[in-house]
């Protein structure tokens, strides 16, 4: 399978973050593996059937998640993983090393999509890229993207691998309604152009665009503190995201916001801790914003909602 079709036809699929990691998502105190669990089988039951993790969720743990509920499942599911470079890591064999203990946590030979996590120095883009290139020729990705390059980054990337005769399958970046970074720096421009998938992560936000958190009632945990000043300015665009659901059958905040996503030609990755929160994302799928709703969007998220 080349790097060109491993994520083709996916329009939705789910970042497992949240499984495992305790410090941001409290795993362990309001919810634990079987929610996690009932997550990863209502996606399927959804036709959901993506799943991102990397070696440094939970430290390793939503690895291990994932793996389990894979091999439970006994059905075709697509698993993407990360290699973090740490400072401390200088060589390609690094990578490899890397990418066999992921592979030895999720209970697999070969993942379907490695990515190099971000572009942190002091190793450079084509060093990793190399090392891509080398674990897709030896059996053990099927294709291989990078997450959190700009776009001079990921050129740079894409052209060491297609000297390999490797397409650069992705670029996993944050992008929402409230992260537009992507659209304006060029990068899903140059996506489109390279045929390199954007994958979208934090889609909603870290649930700011699903409409359950105000100014009085703030997201728990570390999210209270870092979002206390944005929750007032999202409310409008909530509004807007809650009445152009209304057309669609009562659709959510986040089904909406999820769709412009996809309606921008991106994958977008939103978490899920539970199986209800699953089902609703993939309430996103079936149908599509008009182009005027669309551009309605774009314009309250322009001015901070």
């Amino acid at each position: 399978m080349s790097g060109e079709t491993v994520l083709q036809g996916i329009e939705l699929g789910v970042g497992t973050w949240a499984w495992g990691d305790a410090l941001v998502w409290g795993y362990g105190s309001s919810y634990g593996e079987a929610d996690a669990q009932a997550a990863f089988d209502a996606s399927l039951a959804a036709g959901v059937r993506f799943f991102d993790t990397a070696e440094s969720y939970g430290r390793g743990q939503s690895e291990r998640l994932v793996g389990r509920f894979v091999r439970n499942a006994g059905e075709a599911v697509i698993v993407a993983t990360k290699f973090m470079p740490f400072p401390w890591r200088l060589r390609q064999d690094d990578l490899l090393k890397a990418l066999r203990a992921s592979l030895r946590r999720l209970g697999m030979e070969r993942v379907d999509l490695y990515q190099i996590h971000w572009p942190f120095p002091p190793v450079p883009v084509e060093t990793w890229a190399g090392a891509l290139a080398e674990a897709v020729e030896a059996g053990l990705a099927r294709a291989v993207g990078v997450s959190n390059y700009n776009p001079d980054q990921m050129r740079r990337a894409y052209d060491v691998l297609a000297r390999r005769g490797v397409p650069l399958a992705s670029n996993q970046v944050e992008f929402s309604l409230l992260r537009r970074g992507p659209e304006r720096n060029g990068l899903l421009a140059l996506c489109r152009e390279l045929n390199v998938t954007l994958i979208a992560y934090s889609p909603l936000a870290q649930g700011l665009l699903t409409g359950k958190y105000t100014p009085e009632t703030p997201p728990p945990g570390v999210r209270r503190v870092l979002y206390r000043g944005a929750l007032a300015k999202t409310q409008s665009l909530v509004g807007l995201l809650r009445e152009i659901g209304q057309a669609y059958g009562g659709k959510t905040p986040a089904q909406v916001a999820l769709n412009w996503t996809i309606c921008k030609g991106a994958l977008p990755i939103p978490g899920a801790k539970n199986a209800r929160q699953a089902e609703q994302n993939a309430g996103a799928l079936g149908w599509r914003l008009t182009e005027a709703e669309v551009a309605a969007l774009d314009a309250a998220s322009a001015k901070g909602g």
